[in-house]
């Protein structure tokens, strides 16, 4: 198969502080440098940063990879590269195929021009011609749904309709390669699903796309591969959902376990707030990657402070491209009756042979009944996580194959 992109050590230092003018008449510019070279030997030494360092890789042809890290990992950066709008301080990279990008809002376009005039010229960049940008015309418009302000100035647009143009015209001029930034979030929700939509598309049929977001089961359900950045290099390459889940454990932050120390700042209100959450195993050890055969434990403590209506925990539990597994709540007998005061701990066992392989985040609640709805008193989105593993032994769901088995459970059935 052949590469769509090839980057080879791609490296971007940039200097901390002003050293000239960005823009500045020819004279100006002659004076400045007259001036530092009389005064060199003054001159303060302004420190340098490494936006990127000595980053490689190669994206094939029809390849959907993602790109994720925090904030100030490079991502961006390397998108600038790709696309010639800055250039590298080493390295080189090499991409062969017409490319379309959208890597901030309203990259492209002229403020001064509508929506339509924008269409036109956005395409003669990307090289169509204006019969094949006008046989799309349609299409483009409504997908962006930006119909009734079409012959409006775009310097006049919101930030979500700047980006739905964009995307319309990035997505439907029919580049080879795609670079797609942090724009969608601009979007509205239901916008964001269509463009997902769209990009799964471009997958199936074999378009390259690079893809730079931090939405992490974006990244997971719609990327082959995934490169994560940390401080400007590789730290981890490999399939998305285990580059995600490796970047959800280690960089986001979400662990096994969650302690508020501080109990007035705590999750909750006057009548309960939570102490800790804890992934355990059945010794009441805490763990952050657990047998596919063996049970874990989602253990809650938290405190009622008064007396009140009863409560009770509650848990959801989300793979890592964020879709529900299950949900679950505490149904015992006893939270029908008052809750006194007091510390409670609740454990919610998830039995073996149940949830399949890869990252599982955990949301959990103290609730109590508000007629058919339930009422959360403790909130906290993504408290924990674990991964759940197998070890290929031969007696969990999967036997002995060793493929992939897709799937947010994978229970050991009864077969006669």
């Amino acid at each position: 198969m052949s590469v769509a992109i090839a980057a080879e050590s791609l490296s971007k230092q940039y200097r901390i502080g002003q050293l000239q003018r960005g823009y500045g008449t020819l004279r100006d510019a002659l004076a400045t440098g007259a001036k530092r070279l009389r005064r060199r030997e003054h001159q303060p030494n302004h420190p340098v940063i490494w936006a990127l360092q000595d980053v490689s890789f190669e994206v094939a042809e029809g390849e959907v990879l993602g790109v994720i890290g925090k904030n100030g990992a490079g991502k961006s950066t390397l998108l600038k590269i790709l696309t010639r709008i800055t250039t590298p301080t080493r390295g080189r990279a090499e991409i062969h195929g017409r490319v379309g990008s959208l890597l901030e809002v309203g990259t492209g376009f002229h403020g001064e021009l509508t929506g339509r005039e924008n269409i036109f010229l956005n395409g003669a960049i990307l090289g169509m011609k204006r019969r094949e940008i006008a046989r799309k015309y349609n299409d483009i418009v409504e997908f962006s749904g930006v119909e009734q302000f079409i012959d409006t100035p775009v310097k006049r647009y919101s930030s979500g309709m700047y980006v739905r143009l964009a995307f319309s015209v990035a997505a439907h001029l029919e580049p080879e390669i795609l670079l797609i930034d942090e724009v969608l979030a601009v979007g509205d929700a239901e916008f964001q699903r269509r463009c997902l939509g769209r990009m799964e598309e471009y997958g199936a049929e074999g378009r390259t796309v690079l893809f730079v977001s931090h939405n992490m089961p974006a990244v997971a359900r719609l990327c082959d591969r995934a490169i994560l950045l940390r401080k400007g290099e590789i730290d981890l390459v490999g399939d998305a959902p285990d580059v995600v889940a490796h970047y959800l454990q280690t960089e986001a932050g979400s662990a096994a376990e969650r302690v508020w120390d501080d109990r007035s700042a705590a999750p909750g209100n006057d009548l309960v707030r939570a102490r800790s959450v804890r992934v355990v195993d059945d010794n009441g050890d805490l763990v952050t990657t657990t047998d596919v055969r063996r049970a874990v434990g989602i253990e809650i403590a938290f405190d009622v402070l008064r007396h009140g209506e009863p409560v009770f925990p509650k848990i959801k539990v989300l793979d890592s491209q964020g879709d529900v597994a299950f949900n679950a709540l505490d149904t015992r007998e006893r939270w029908n009756h008052p809750s006194p005061p007091g510390e409670y701990v609740s454990t919610a066992w998830i039995p073996g042979n149940l949830l399949s392989e890869g990252l599982y985040t955990v949301n959990i609640n103290v609730c109590s009944l508000g007629g058919p709805k339930l009422i959360a008193h403790v909130r906290v989105d993504e408290a924990v996580s674990f991964h759940v593993q197998d070890p290929v032994e031969g007696d969990s769901a999967r036997g002995r194959y060793t493929g992939s088995l897709r799937g947010v459970v994978r229970p050991l059935l009864e077969w006669e």
